[in-house]
């Protein structure tokens, strides 16, 4: 058991109780986890348990997600801008003013706002399994680039591609062969929370907006080119969400990033737990 214990807060950030998981010592190095979809700060478990001693980390529900509060999207707009900025309060909540982040599918578009609008808070980037260039989006992206084009006439099949049981599952276990790794909780879990009351409507809001994430690429690839900074990329080879070519893409941006493309899926973190520790514990060693 780690000896710093993993705390379950809840702090008021915009009008909204925004649930977060935190562990560490307020004086270790920070590392900000920003989760994906249909997850929560839960996905970041495995880390807390091998990290929580060495480092300060803070994984945060947005909006609609988790634990955090779920306001009616007549209340709260949910686009990624306003996600962002609503993680970036909540920061500033807490008091923290630097950081590393950690961004995994939806944490990338979330954290590469927060990097433009505060560079100067962001010690070094770790992506695992976001996309930040158009060629990365897969074959899946075709009922969701239509969706984008068309809403009303996409909606019912965008879902399907997107909430159903069956995609909420492949997120996980892509083509793992090695299915007797992955504990169907994981995907029965998220499946369950994305049929609570107003969730259908919500995912989809926030997808739609997706389409925002891909015309900001370019801005965040010219970021990266621009300022390189200290980046540590991790991708599953099994994940069926995203092209596989995309880990080689940031280090094209950033030619000193350490890139490690592993057994595993999605959620990389499903089944490569030890191995992603080590490696975000070798990296954050080498921050000065």
């Amino acid at each position: 058991m780690p000896q710093n214990p993993v705390y379950c807060r809840t702090v008021k950030v915009d009008g909204l109780n925004i649930f977060y998981r935190e562990a560490g010592t307020k004086d270790a190095p920070v590392i900000l986890l920003l989760h994906g979809l249909p997850s929560s700060s839960r996905m970041f478990e495995p880390l807390f348990a091998r990290l929580g001693e060495r480092y300060h980390l803070i994984a945060p529900d947005y909006p609609g997600f988790g634990h955090s509060d779920w306001p009616d999207p007549a209340q709260y707009s949910y686009i990624f801008d306003h996600i962002a900025t609503t993680m970036t309060h909540f920061t500033e909540a807490l008091g923290v003013t630097k950081y590393t982040l950690y961004m995994q599918d939806y944490g990338g578009p979330v954290g590469f706002r927060m990097v433009l609008s505060h560079p100067e808070r962001v010690q070094s980037l770790i992506v695992q399994d976001a996309v930040a260039h158009n060629e990365g989006l897969g074959a899946k992206w075709a009922t969701r680039r239509a969706f984008w084009a068309d809403r009303p006439a996409h909606e019912e099949a965008l879902r399907e591609n997107l909430l159903a049981l069956a995609a909420t599952k492949t997120r996980h276990v892509g083509d793992d062969p090695n299915t007797e790794l992955y504990d169907p909780d994981l995907w029965t879990d998220e499946f369950n929370f994305l049929n609570s009351p107003g969730q259908a409507q919500i995912q989809s809001d926030l997808f739609y907006d997706y389409r925002t994430n891909v015309d900001a690429y370019p801005t965040w690839q010219a970021w990266m080119q621009k300022n390189q900074p200290r980046l540590l990329v991790i991708w599953g080879k099994h994940d069926l969400s995203f092209d596989l070519g995309e880990p080689e893409r940031y280090r094209k941006d950033v030619p000193k990033a350490e890139v490690h493309v592993l057994d595993a899926g999605h959620f990389a973190l499903d089944t490569k737990a030890d191995e992603i520790a080590e490696l975000v514990n070798k990296f954050m060693q080498g921050q000065r």
